[in-house]
């Protein structure tokens, strides 16, 4: 009966809620919302990124301030997107005397306008190797990139960025097909990546074509003896874009980011908002039914609280304390808490009077008993309201401290994200995909329990009125 009873009430509940229009838009977005903070972490890249967010070696693999892959839709000019090469050829000549010489062919189309920014080779094995990597342009000329002997780990994958080491073999390979476009070449200052990309022609430099066709890397290890052992490399484009919202200049991937800061967000508004306004009912409550001094204490104690300005108060108390996000909760609980008082008390100084009331008193109940069995299940609906309604201010709030760089590093927030990008020139380098996501996702969920927090009230006080 009891369940029949709850079923029948949520039914009705659903039916009235389903007629408020943005109620329903708030809850498919909280939805969506609570989805990506549950099962986000099997979609981000780097499952890994909430411990080495502020690690760069974690990143190193990644293009720096790179825009997103779908930013190629609406540019003139396509940029090569990061990719990681899979499925080598490989082929193994016997020089004898134990000695082997293993050929990995990378094939690679190239079919965009702007080059990649590196090319990036893993190796790991036992044993020391020479190691040679050539790149075959559409045009049938080889560039060699790297040569030297280098000693392998099984722990630990050696990393080879072309980028970083091939500028003078990029300088000799053009002089061997161009002497006089190849001195005008300075290892110091070209993007060797972006030459070999290109045309060689006189505009390599000021207005590079890019190369278009099918490239060909080609790793050569020499294998000594039978001993050495040797892993398939990796081999990684670190592309011109990359990712679904682009990287920051520290490389990170900022949807993992965003991803991972939904989680935080919901962690921080969801648990601070039922904390204080719990707090606040059961002031409330108190308050009215027990009167006396005790009114007179929560009353002024309210009005001192209420007074204060939050956002000041929490920059303060950051700055000087530099809290975790733990205790940055409990502070904002000790400010919100007075959002729900007011009402409340209102509410149960009517309720306190009924007749319901003063016949369990009559029947010898507790005070306590009283305000928890009687008193507390009405005001129980006006709670979920307020907690919808103050989730958004909690949220805004912890942004508004991260983004004065006084929130808690060790945690990736949106107001962290925030904070990284306006310290770094992201708004005046134009890298407008570090500054977008972040603040569309604190505008959305604020909206969300806002819509929900309206469509609760739309839904709840009326019948709190009635009584």
């Amino acid at each position: 009966m009891i369940l029949h009873d709850s079923l029948e009430g949520f039914r009705e509940f659903w039916r009235e809620f389903s007629r408020v229009k943005s109620g329903l838009v708030g809850l498919a977005i909280l939805i969506v919302f609570v989805f990506l903070g549950v099962f986000g972490r099997y979609l981000i890249p780097f499952p890994d990124a909430q411990r080495h967010w502020h690690d760069i070696t974690y990143w190193q693999d990644n293009p720096q301030a790179a825009p997103p892959v779908w930013f190629n839709l609406f540019s003139a000019r396509k940029g090569a997107p990061s990719a990681t090469l899979a499925a080598p050829k490989v082929t193994t000549q016997d020089e004898g005397n134990g000695v082997s010489l293993q050929t990995f062919t990378y094939d690679y189309n190239y079919v965009y306008d702007l080059a990649p920014r590196d090319i990036i080779i893993h190796l790991k094995g036992v044993g020391q190797v020479p190691f040679a990597v050539t790149l075959v342009r559409p045009d049938g000329l080889s560039a060699p990139l790297y040569q030297d002997q280098v000693q392998l780990s099984s722990s630990q994958s050696l990393r080879l960025s072309m980028a970083d080491s091939s500028a003078s073999n990029v300088v000799q390979f053009v002089t061997q097909s161009d002497s006089q476009l190849g001195n005008t070449l300075d290892p110091n200052l070209i993007k060797p990546i972006q030459v070999l990309f290109s045309k060689l022609d006189d505009k390599v430099l000021s207005r590079p074509q890019a190369d278009k066709g099918k490239y060909q890397i080609q790793i050569q290890v020499l294998l000594l003896s039978p001993s050495i052992k040797l892993e398939t490399p990796s081999v990684l484009i670190s592309g011109y874009v990359s990712g679904l919202l682009g990287t920051d200049l520290s490389k990170r991937d900022l949807f993992t980011g965003v991803i991972i800061g939904i989680r935080w967000a919901l962690i921080i508004g969801i648990l601070t908002s039922v904390v204080s306004v719990v707090v606040g009912v059961l002031f409330g409550i108190m308050a009215a039914y027990l009167g006396g001094a005790f009114d007179w204490f929560l009353t002024r104690l309210y009005e001192l609280i209420y007074l204060l300005p939050v956002l000041p108060f929490l920059i303060v108390i950051s700055a000087i304390f530099k809290p975790s996000i733990w205790t940055l909760i409990i502070i904002i609980c000790l400010f919100f808490w007075t959002g729900s008082f007011k009402t409340v008390y209102s509410m149960a100084l009517q309720i306190k009077e009924e007749t319901f009331v003063e016949a369990s008193r009559a029947l010898g109940s507790t005070k306590s008993r009283i305000m928890l069995k009687h008193i507390s299940p009405i005001l129980l609906p006006y709670s979920f309201a307020s907690m919808a309604l103050s989730i958004p201010a909690i949220i805004v709030y912890e942004a508004s401290v991260s983004l004065l760089g006084l929130g808690d590093a060790s945690i990736v927030s949106w107001g962290q994200i925030l904070q990284a990008a306006l310290s770094q020139g992201a708004v005046i380098n134009r890298l407008w995909w570090w500054v977008i996501p972040p603040g569309l996702m604190i505008a959305l969920m604020g909206m969300s329990f806002a819509f929900l927090g309206t469509a609760l009230d739309k839904i709840l006080h009326p019948k709190l009125k009635t009584r």
